[in-house]
């Protein structure tokens, strides 16, 4: 029976690199009826992929293929997929680098971003690229977060990871280490610091405590090993302070993470990816030393300063196992989640903003 109800936030989802386990989570997280008891979820991709990803995810979906949003139907059983039609779709092998995939999963990204722009969806979950796929096919970006920003034309924009009480935000990220090193400027560093205090409060936490990591060792030293710390990192941090942000540091990131765990902050700030990425997904990674494979992944991915909604799975197109029915959904289940989540912050602070502003208006 189709679902009427117009109060569940409508979620783009798109479908990831064809060749990895993208098109499969997705057809898993679809068969989940949970999901639809929180929102109206529309995969943007393409029919042939997906219909393959039934049969590999082993999973009793039909297809609604659609070119209009209002011609989805949100019915849970049936998955409407928003066909982006390309070319070689046939000739996808899982597990393979090819430009063909990588035009179809930017593409998916570039029109999910339009349809949030236009207000026709809530928020943006996206599926796993791969980036040299999608360089091949003439799309010059490090990943998604720079993808978001060039096409919303954002400017002050980063990577915030998130499970549980873990959140994890990026100063740097998809550049190599000696240029992120150069790019730890106090300007960076303090919009960085303002974004996680800015998405904290939006989470409810009133005053956050927020956890900054040194780049070097030992957070430098005093200077020992490296000048960033006291030249970039602390006049950051005693500006942000200045401004009422409970921000601490700069902390040695082999101890802020483990301080983190034990509650001590609310959120941490990585200078660069793998001092981020690493303590995340150490804790969200579950490995069956069995089974050798990886039984669950947990983490969401947001970009923080877009003008849209917009979350991820935290793991890659793990091409190794692609095509293989084993890839665990959990990460985009809490990626949707998390999008849901989000959209009713959003709405509930414009319902504030407004009461706000019609009480001062009758005065």
């Amino acid at each position: 029976m189709k679902d009427t109800r117009d109060d569940r936030p409508v979620i783009a989802v798109t479908m990831g690199d064809p060749a990895g386990i993208g098109p499969e989570i997705a057809a898993k997280a679809f068969a989940n009826q949970n999901v639809y008891g929180t929102c109206k979820p529309v995969l943007i991709g393409n029919s042939y992929i997906m219909e393959k990803a039934f049969d590999i995810a082993s999973v009793k979906l039909r297809l609604n293929r659609i070119s209009d949003m209002t011609q989805a139907g949100y019915e849970f059983g049936i998955m409407d997929v928003f066909e982006m039609n390309a070319k070689g779709m046939n000739q996808i092998l899982y597990g393979e680098i090819s430009a063909e995939a990588g035009d179809m999963a930017f593409r998916a990204v570039k029109l999910a971003i339009e349809l949030a722009m236009k207000g026709k969806v809530d928020a943006i979950v996206t599926g796993p690229i791969q980036k040299e796929s999608i360089n091949m096919a003439g799309h010059h970006f490090s990943g998604h977060t720079e993808i978001l920003a060039h096409l919303t034309k954002t400017l002050k924009y980063a990577m915030l990871l998130i499970d549980g009480n873990i959140r994890v935000i990026h100063v740097t990220t998809h550049v190599s280490l000696r240029q992120a090193c150069d790019l730890v400027k106090k300007e960076r560093v303090l919009d960085v610091i303002r974004l996680m205090n800015s998405e904290l409060q939006k989470m409810g936490i009133a005053s956050p405590r927020i956890g900054v990591a040194g780049l070097n060792p030992h957070a430098g030293d005093g200077g020992l090993f490296g000048s960033e710390e006291i030249e970039e990192i602390i006049p950051a941090i005693e500006e942000a302070v200045k401004s009422g942000i409970r921000a601490e540091g700069p902390i040695p990131a082999d101890t802020l993470f483990a301080l983190a765990r034990g509650g001590r902050f609310d959120g941490c700030v990585a200078m660069y990816h793998d001092q981020g990425h690493i303590p995340f997904k150490l804790l969200g990674f579950d490995w069956d030393q069995e089974e050798k494979t990886m039984k669950s992944v947990k983490g969401v991915n947001v970009t923080v300063g877009l003008p849209v909604i917009r979350t991820s799975v935290d793991h890659g197109t793990a091409f190794e196992i692609a095509g293989k029915g084993i890839a665990s959904p959990d990460a985009l289940l809490h990626a949707i989640a998390y999008a849901v989540k989000m959209v009713k912050n959003k709405l509930s602070e414009y319902k504030e903003q407004k009461q706000q502003n019609d009480s001062s208006n009758s005065r």
